[in-house]
C-alpha cells in the first residue's frame, strides 16, 4: 500500500483547476465576469477553435495596478470580499479568487491592464502557474487577458474536450446569456474572425432579445413587472405561439446572473399553467433581484445553482407575477399567410390593380422606403450615415455609442478588423422599434364590451367558427372553445361545491382491483363532490347511480376509471392538480366534437361565455381556442397591397 504523501502545489492547482475551469466556456464566463465587476461597460470576447487555442477578453473597467498583478494570479487572492461575513451582502459577480489562478496553471496567459490615472499600461505573463515579468506597454483604460493553448499541460482533461464548434457553440451560447442579463453593457464576441454577437449597451432588454433571437420571437413578447415581498421580477415572456419543446429557452438571471433552478422553472410553468399543451415550454427572459442575504450562490464554482432561503416565496410571486402578465395581455394568435415573402418590396409581377394605386400611394407615404444592402466599411465617417431624423434621435445615439470603443484594446500581436456595416441595419434599426410598439399593450379582443361589436359569419367543416371584429377575421376551434367553457364553469361549481348530478338508469356497475379499491376507498368524498354517486354492489364491485349532470349520454364508466387511475399514480400529495386535471377530461368528454354540426345560437352561447372568462385563448390542455387573420394579411395575399 502507498504511504500517505502531501500533494505538491502544482499538481494541487491542477487539481483544483478542473473544478473552475471545466471547458472554454468557464474561461470565458471567469473572465467576462472579472471584466463585469471592474465596471466594464463595453466588452469584447474573440476566440479561435473553439476557444481550445485562444482565448482573448478586452474590457474598458477599472484596470488593475502593477503591484496587483502578480497577486490576482495567486490562489484565494480576490478584491470581492475580506471575510464568510462580506457573502451575505454580496453583489459582485465573483468572489472566491480562483479563477486566474485556475485558468493560469493549465494555460498561457497575458495579461494587459491600466488604470485610468496611470501614465502607461503593464504587461504581465504566466505560463502554466509560472509566473513571468511585468513590463510596461502602452495600453488604453481598462484589461485586455489572453489564454492560449488551454489544457496544454493536462493532456488527460484536453482529450475529453469536444470539438472546436461545440465548444464555441457553447461559449456562443454563454455570451448569449451574459448580453441578456446585461442590457446596459455593450457585448461583442468574435469567432474566427467573424463577429458573431453584438450589443450596444443601450440597457434595452428588447433590443437585445431582437438581436439574439430576431424578429419573430421579439414580436412575440410580453413585459413583466412585479414586485412584492422583497422580490422585483422585470423582463420578458414569450406568448404561445413561441413555445419550445424543451427548457433551452427559459432564461433566468438572479441579480443579473444566470441561473438554473428547479424551484423558478416550475414557478414559471406553473404561471403558464393553461397557456401551454403538454410537454411544450415557454420562452422567457426574466430578471430576479432580491437581497443577497436570501440567497447563496456558493454552492458550486460555477454559481450557477442557487439555494433560497425561503423558496415558497420564490414561488409564489414569480407564478404570480406571470400569471398577471399573461392575463392582461391579448393572446390571441395573429396567422401569417404568406410566411415565404423574402422582401419588402414584392416584385414588378405582383403589382396591384390600377384602381388600387392611389390608395397604395396613400399608404406608401406613411412607410420608410427599404434600404440597399451594400456594404461599407465601419469608419469614423461613414457612421454618419445612421445620422438621420428618427423621432428618438438619442436612441438612435445609443444605438452607437459603444461602436468606437468595443475594439480599443487589442493584444499588440493579434488585431481584429472591424467588420463591414450593410445599409440594411438602418433598416433592422426601425423594424426593431416597430416590433417594440407590437408588444405594447392593445385591447383585449376578447371581452364582454367587445362581444357586442363583432359579427358572426358561421360554421366552416362543422368544426371551426369564423366571426369578424374591426380589422381582423377570427377562427374558433368549436371543441377547444366550448372545453374551455365547461372546464371553467366546473371547476366553479366544483370550487363552490355545488354539485349537478343525473342519475343514470339503470346503474353504472364497475369491477375494482385491489389497489383500485383501495384508491376509491380514500378519493371517495372526491368522487361524490364531482358528481358521482357510489354505493357497494358486493365485493370490489360497485354501482355509480349519478354522474356529473354534463356527461350524462357521456362515456361515463371510461372517465370515472381514468380519474380513479390518475388518482392511484398521483396520490393525495398532488390531489388539486389531479383534480384539474380530472375536470379537465371531464370537460373534454361533455364538449361538442369537431365534425358536429351546431346551430347558430348554439355557437352565439358558447362565444357568449367564452368572452367572460379570464383567460379563453387555450382549452385546458393548452390548444389554442381562437387564432386572427389581419385584414392587411389578407390584402397583402389578394395583392391590393405590395408593402
Amino acid at each position: 500500500m502507498n504511504r500517505i504523501q502531501v500533494l505538491d502545489n502544482n499538481t494541487i492547482d491542477k487539481i483544483a483547476a478542473g473544478e473552475v475551469v471545466e471547458c472554454p466556456a468557464s474561461v470565458v464566463k471567469e473572465l467576462v465576469e472579472n471584466a463585469i465587476d471592474a465596471g466594464a461597460d463595453a466588452i469584447t470576447v474573440e476566440i479561435k477553435s473553439g476557444g481550445i487555442e485562444y482565448i482573448r477578453v478586452t474590457d474598458n473597467g477599472c484596470g488593475v495596478e502593477p503591484e496587483d498583478m502578480a497577486t490576482a494570479f495567486l490562489r484565494h487572492a480576490t478584491s470581492k470580499i475580506t471575510s464568510i461575513d462580506d457573502l451575505n451582502s454580496l453583489h459582485s459577480m465573483g468572489f472566491r479568487g480562483e479563477a486566474l489562478a485556475s485558468i493560469a496553471s493549465v494555460s498561457h496567459v497575458t495579461m494587459i491592464s491600466k488604470t485610468k490615472d496611470a501614465l502607461m499600461g503593464h504587461r504581465f505573463e504566466i505560463d502554466g502557474g509560472v509566473a513571468g515579468e511585468l513590463t510596461e506597454i502602452g495600453a488604453p483604460d481598462g484589461t485586455t487577458i489572453v489564454a492560449t493553448h488551454l489544457f496544454y499541460n493536462v493532456p488527460v482533461r484536453r482529450k475529453f474536450l469536444k470539438s472546436a464548434a461545440a465548444e464555441g457553440g457553447m461559449i456562443g451560447e454563454l455570451m448569449e446569456h451574459l448580453a441578456l442579463s446585461r442590457p446596459d453593457i455593450s457585448f461583442k464576441f468574435v469567432s474566427n474572425g467573424k463577429n458573431q454577437i453584438f450589443t450596444n449597451g443601450a440597457g434595452d432588454l428588447h433590443d437585445v432579445i431582437y438581436r439574439i433571437y430576431g424578429r419573430e420571437m421579439a414580436r412575440e413578447t410580453i413585459p413583466v413587472s412585479y414586485e412584492k415581498d422583497g422580490i422585483r421580477i422585470d423582463g420578458y415572456l414569450g406568448t404561445p405561439a413561441i413555445n419550445r419543446p424543451n427548457r433551452n429557452f427559459e432564461n433566468y438571471f438572479l441579480n443579473n446572473r444566470f441561473i438554473k433552478s428547479d424551484v423558478v422553472a416550475k414557478s414559471l410553468e406553473d404561471g403558464y399553467s393553461g397557456y401551454t399543451m403538454q410537454h411544450k415550454f415557454p420562452f422567457c427572459v426574466i430578471s430576479i433581484e432580491m437581497s443577497p442575504d436570501e440567497i447563496d450562490v456558493n454552492v458550486h464554482p460555477s454559481k450557477m445553482d442557487v439555494r433560497f432561503h425561503d423558496r415558497e416565496n420564490v414561488y409564489d410571486n414569480l407564478s404570480q407575477a406571470v400569471a398577471e402578465a399573461l392575463h392582461d395581455h391579448e393572446m390571441i394568435p395573429e396567422a401569417e399567410l404568406d410566411k415565404d415573402r423574402r422582401s419588402i418590396r414584392p416584385e414588378i409581377s405582383e403589382a396591384p390593380e390600377p384602381f388600387e394605386n392611389k390608395r397604395i400611394s396613400d399608404i406608401a407615404k406613411t412607410t420608410d422606403s427599404p434600404a440597399s444592402d451594400q456594404q461599407v466599411p465601419l469608419t469614423k465617417e461613414n457612421r454618419d450615415i445612421f445620422s438621420v431624423d428618427f423621432t428618438d434621435t438619442e436612441a438612435v445615439v445609443k444605438e452607437f455609442r459603444n461602436s468606437d470603443n468595443s475594439d480599443k484594446i487589442e493584444d499588440p500581436n493579434d488585431k481584429v478588423n472591424d467588420a463591414p456595416v450593410r445599409f440594411k441595419d438602418l433598416r433592422d434599426f426601425t423594424e426593431r422599434k416597430a416590433v417594440q410598439m407590437e408588444i405594447l399593450p392593445k385591447e383585449r379582443v376578447i371581452s364582454a364590451n367587445a362581444r357586442k361589436r363583432y359579427e358572426l359569419i358561421g360554421q366552416v367543416f362543422n368544426t371551426y367558427w369564423i366571426f369578424t371584429y374591426e380589422d381582423k377575421l377570427y377562427f374558433a376551434d368549436q371543441h377547444a372553445a366550448h372545453e374551455k367553457v365547461n372546464y371553467e364553469r366546473m371547476l366553479a361549481n366544483y370550487k363552490e361545491h355545488k354539485v349537478y348530478k343525473q342519475q343514470t338508469s339503470p346503474p353504472i356497475v364497475i369491477s375494482l382491483s385491489a389497489e383500485e379499491d383501495e384508491t376509491l376507498q380514500k378519493f371517495r368524498d372526491y368522487f361524490d363532490e364531482l358528481g358521482f354517486e357510489i354505493n357497494d354492489f358486493g365485493g370490489r364491485e360497485y354501482a355509480i347511480h349519478t354522474v356529473p349532470l354534463d356527461l350524462y349520454r357521456k362515456d361515463a364508466k371510461t372517465l370515472f376509471m381514468e380519474i380513479l387511475d390518475d388518482l392511484r399514480l398521483r396520490g393525495i400529495k398532488d390531489t388539486p392538480d389531479v383534480i384539474e386535471r380530472v375536470i379537465a377530461s371531464m370537460a373534454c368528454k361533455a364538449s361538442v366534437k369537431g365534425g358536429d354540426a351546431i346551430s347558430r345560437e348554439q355557437m352565439d352561447t358558447v362565444l357568449d361565455e367564452l368572452l367572460t372568462l379570464n383567460n379563453p385563448y387555450h382549452c385546458p390542455h393548452g390548444r389554442p381556442t381562437i387564432f386572427s387573420v389581419s385584414r392587411t394579411e389578407l390584402e397583402r395575399k389578394f395583392k391590393r397591397i405590395v408593402n
